[in-house]
């Protein structure tokens, strides 16, 4: 039996969930919306019970994705702050994208172009980090964008009238670029590519075959072993049962991400 490495804690893990599970159900009640006139969005909006309900489970999702959003700035200040984790914002540990991530890419570009040794990465990729800081500021924009919408009157008390138009713009336009980002780059990205197709599990896990580890994250495998890491880290396998859970959930949510991709895409050529 291989050996696993913990990857995900159960705190990033319950995150990520929060945050999938939101945002499905945000591009879903909010597309029909958005693109009401299609006849598509009339029966996508009857699952929700209508229109207004729809819009009732946009905003209550809305609140659940911003205070996701809260909750994590606020883990991550107290770390820093209190635990003083400084790694959290520079190092082979952070999320904050570092001279490492540049040179990483151009290695993976000449590496896909010409052949030869690919890239060692570290803990996180750059294409891993862009997803990171694409969702974090597609959430404060459209959250921002979505509470002026939500509350009028009391934002019309110290904003023009003409800051009401650019956020409807920039909801709808935000909305938009978010899901076709998440179902298409992440997706493939995190599930699609090869070597990880039908589905990457290990963020619903937590745990990656050291294996795989050490073959996709070399950097970080190597760093790990030096400082005696890797062994604090190690569990065993997922279970069967926790692994169909974890496929249940991702292919579900795979595959009704990208059926609201082909419903914009239709709903645009149409």
């Amino acid at each position: 039996m291989s050996r696993h490495i913990q990857r995900f804690s159960p705190s990033a893990r319950r995150l990520h969930l929060v945050l999938m599970t939101s945002f499905l159900v945000l591009s879903a009640t909010g597309l029909p919306i958005l693109f009401s006139g299609a006849r598509w969005a009339r029966w996508l909006a009857r699952l929700f019970g209508g229109f207004e309900a729809a819009g009732a489970i946009h905003r209550l999702f809305g609140v659940v994705l911003l205070g996701a959003l809260l909750w994590h700035l606020g883990s991550v200040l107290w770390r820093v702050v209190v635990r003083h984790e400084r790694g959290l914002l520079w190092g082979p540990d952070s999320m904050v994208v570092q001279p490492r991530d540049f040179v990483d890419f151009a290695h993976q570009v000449r590496w896909m172009a010409v052949g030869g040794v690919p890239p060692a990465f570290e803990r996180f990729t750059y294409w891993e980090k862009f997803d990171y800081w694409a969702v974090l500021w597609g959430t404060v924009l459209m959250g921002a964008a979505g509470l002026m919408l939500w509350f009028p009157e009391f934002f019309a008390t110290f904003m023009p009238g003409w800051m009401f138009n650019i956020a409807l713009f920039v909801h709808g336009a935000e909305a938009l670029l978010a899901i076709g980002f998440i179902f298409v780059v992440h997706f493939f990205n995190g599930h699609l590519r090869p070597g990880k197709f039908p589905m990457d599990t290990v963020i619903f896990t937590g745990v990656v075959d050291e294996r795989e580890l050490q073959h996709e994250r070399a950097a970080h495998h190597a760093r790990l072993s030096a400082s005696g890491e890797l062994d604090q880290l190690a569990m065993d396998p997922p279970a069967p049962n926790e692994l169909r859970r974890a496929r249940l959930v991702g292919g579900g949510g795979l595959t009704v991400g990208l059926l609201l991709v082909g419903l914009i895409i239709y709903a645009v050529l149409g």
